[in-house]
């Protein structure tokens, strides 16, 4: 098993980042992909899911964010692509306060969850996530690309982490008018507009 790898990232996708290890191009699939900017050195914290069909990394920038992962997919309903839609906001605060104040409304408006998983989430999670609260979870903006090319990766990405195309489209709408620099900026700001619905 995998704790990180270490590596110059070289391809980086609305799902996924390459990263490049001694020769070797290793496939991450991140929540947020833009966070990370192309050529740059990186340490990744990784997990590998063994499937039937498939052999997958999970990447995180930080520690603290796997450790959220492992324990947001030991909760029954809620896979490893659920996991990594569900903390691709990187604003874990709220989620962790709708699961220690019972707020089924707000974790169904996650990708995936339903009524039951949410109650789940609570059920299973409550009072264990507190430990993991790390302020340093928002990181700093990284220059990616700009204007409409930034929006049009950020809602691919959005629709990569498992949003509909109706949700898409209408979050698009409302950032088309928004000036901001990069494909981060919008995904982090596409998502704080999903959760608001």
């Amino acid at each position: 098993m995998y704790e990180y790898l270490i590596g110059k990232i070289t391809g980086i996708t609305p799902a996924y980042i390459v990263l490049e290890n001694q020769g070797i191009g290793y496939q991450i699939a991140v929540g947020n992909p833009y966070r990370f900017k192309e050529q740059e050195e990186a340490k990744v914290y990784v997990q590998q899911v063994i499937r039937e069909d498939a052999h997958i990394l999970y990447g995180f920038k930080k520690l603290a964010e796997k450790q959220l992962f492992l324990r947001l997919i030991s909760v029954s309903g809620i896979g490893p692509k659920s996991a990594l839609a569900i903390m691709a906001g990187e604003e874990h605060t709220g989620m962790i306060n709708a699961i220690e104040s019972d707020d089924v409304t707000y974790l169904t408006k996650f990708p995936g969850v339903g009524k039951k998983t949410a109650q789940q989430m609570i059920l299973d999670l409550k009072g264990k996530l507190g430990d993991l609260y790390d302020p340093q979870l928002n990181l700093e903006l990284l220059p990616q690309s700009t204007g409409k090319i930034a929006l049009t990766e950020a809602m691919e990405a959005l629709a990569a982490l498992g949003y509909s195309a109706k949700e898409v489209k209408k979050v698009e709408k409302t950032l088309a008018n928004e000036e901001m620099q990069t494909t981060d900026e919008y995904l982090r700001a596409a998502l704080k507009l999903v959760m608001k619905k």
